[in-house]
């Protein structure tokens, strides 16, 4: 397993080592031993969670003030433009995102810890997006900030026209959101 930080260094992308020929291919998707070196931490998992969305569908940016979540996605069909920004008052990267692609065929998987929100914007026809949890799903305590807020500045691909749930239209912009400490 090769593991790379990104500019925001414990945001991780995690390339497993896959063994392929004319037969099809074969890696680990997941070591829990591997996998808490990476981290630098021992890190539990509660809760897979699989979707499948077309092109242009935009999902996030979301994260669970209460219960955080840490996640590990990987794509499994298709490809994403992947989003992490980190809402940690504390940290020197407060208010920073990080954007990595993530297709079926390079395998590749991002960790991104507690206190970062989160989202994904479709980039091929369809995509299979799975991900890892830290804590279950609690919708009283998730929030969500909106795609596109001109102080975050994400860099969006082109991909047409973005589709979004009615939630995340009604995301709160970065001035009105709450953040972890």
């Amino acid at each position: 397993m090769k593991v790379t930080p990104t500019a925001i260094p414990e945001v991780l992308i995690i390339e497993p080592k896959v063994f392929g020929d004319a037969r099809g291919f074969f890696f680990e998707s997941f070591n829990q031993k591997a996998f808490d070196e990476a981290a630098g931490q021992h890190v539990t998992f509660v809760q897979d969670n699989h979707s499948r969305s077309v092109k242009g569908v935009l999902r996030g940016l979301h994260y669970q003030i209460r219960q955080p979540q840490g996640k590990l996605v990987r794509v499994v069909q298709g490809a994403v433009f992947d989003v992490a920004i980190d809402i940690r008052r504390s940290s020197p990267t407060f208010g920073k995102w990080v954007g990595v692609e993530l297709d079926a065929q390079s395998q590749k998987q991002l960790w991104i810890p507690v206190g970062f929100a989160h989202g994904f914007l479709v980039m091929s026809e369809t995509a299979e997006f799975l991900y890892k949890t830290t804590d279950y799903y609690a919708p009283s305590h998730e929030r969500c900030l909106v795609w596109n807020d001109p102080t975050i500045g994400i860099e969006w691909p082109e991909v047409g026209e973005v589709q979004l749930s009615a939630k995340d239209r009604a995301g709160d912009g970065w001035s009105q959101a709450e953040f972890f400490a």
